[in-house]
């Protein structure tokens, strides 16, 4: 009996429990940002997310996707890509970079729209306007606004030209969006703006509800989380994990570096298109190894501590 009326107790505690437990964030903490990405060790802005330096997010620039998809495979990372893309301006800033603050957005539900609006006006975001602003109002230098829309197009469009203007004025920066936009003609116009984009259309917002800020979202087949580097580029885009970028950008770097100096060596007869297209021997790699310490600075991507420690690991 004493075993039945323990049990029933803990069982009371907890329904108990759940009848005042409730819905409180829309913008989630830092605490609960951190354990999303304990990997990561180094610097973090306020809100939590992981701080990749903005030297690393300009060498990213330059680095080939394909040597990026590589790295997040390499590392069992499958699911970061996202391609068939439309981009906003197709002829300027056509590969950005930057960190990720991330917006779900589902299907308006008047019960829960309500319950969202009252915990996002007591976390501070602005009464006046309509949720899909709430996630730009956090936006700072060097961050990318992602956003789920569940690929809605008619009245499903998350910002028009004027949050272009916004968006770009706090970041310096663009957008990554499943779904689109409205008024493509006059955002076309926001000097440095860029967005990956599923299409545009005339209406405005409606039928849609904010449900989270940065919190875990789905963007086509990737999954991202806040504070995930944003590569985007022409050729599709990927969401790199914070932690993984200094790695991933400096085998990159030395990818293509070995890429243009198996080319040189090939041009000037001195290896075959079979050797160039293979792995390389010892010999080649020492050879390689030599090419890169008799590089001057301002020929390197990467700091020369980096290169030296890289070279001194493959010793």
């Amino acid at each position: 009996m004493r075993r039945v009326l323990s049990g029933l107790f803990i069982f009371t505690a907890l329904i108990c429990n759940d009848a005042h437990a409730q819905y409180n964030r829309v913008a989630m903490n830092r605490e609960y940002i951190i354990s999303l990405t304990p990997q990561w060790k180094g610097e973090r802005l306020p809100d939590g997310r992981p701080y990749v330096s903005d030297d690393l997010l300009e060498r990213l620039k330059k680095v080939v996707l394909t040597h990026a998809w590589g790295g997040l495979k390499k590392h069992k990372f499958n699911n970061q890509y996202q391609g068939n893309w439309m981009m906003v301006n197709p002829d300027k800033n056509t590969i950005m970079t930057g960190r990720a603050v991330t917006a779900q957005y589902m299907p308006q539900r008047p019960d829960f729209g309500d319950v969202i609006r009252k915990v996002g006006l007591a976390e501070g975001h602005g009464d006046k306007a309509l949720s899909n602003v709430w996630p730009i109002e956090m936006l700072k230098d060097g961050d990318v606004y992602v956003a789920d829309g569940f690929a809605k197009m008619n009245e499903g469009t998350l910002i028009g030209d004027r949050l272009a203007n916004s968006i770009y004025s706090k970041s310096k920066r663009g957008v990554v969006f499943w779904g689109s936009v409205r008024n493509l003609q006059e955002i076309q116009k926001v000097e440095g703006f860029n967005g990956w984009i599923l299409g545009n259309h005339p209406s405005a917002i409606n039928e849609v509800m904010l449900t989270s800020i940065n919190a875990p979202i789905r963007i086509g087949d990737a999954t991202v989380l806040p504070g995930d580097v944003v590569y985007a580029s022409p050729y599709g885009t990927l969401f790199l994990p914070a932690y993984l970028v200094e790695g991933i950008v400096l085998e990159a770097e030395i990818s293509n570096l070995r890429h243009i100096y198996g080319i040189m060596r090939n041009k000037a007869g001195d290896w075959t298109t079979g050797q160039i297209d293979s792995e390389y021997t010892a010999q080649m790699n020492k050879e390689f190894h030599d090419y890169l310490r008799s590089l001057p600075d301002n020929k390197l991507p990467m700091p020369r501590k980096e290169l030296n420690a890289y070279l001194e690991a493959k010793k």
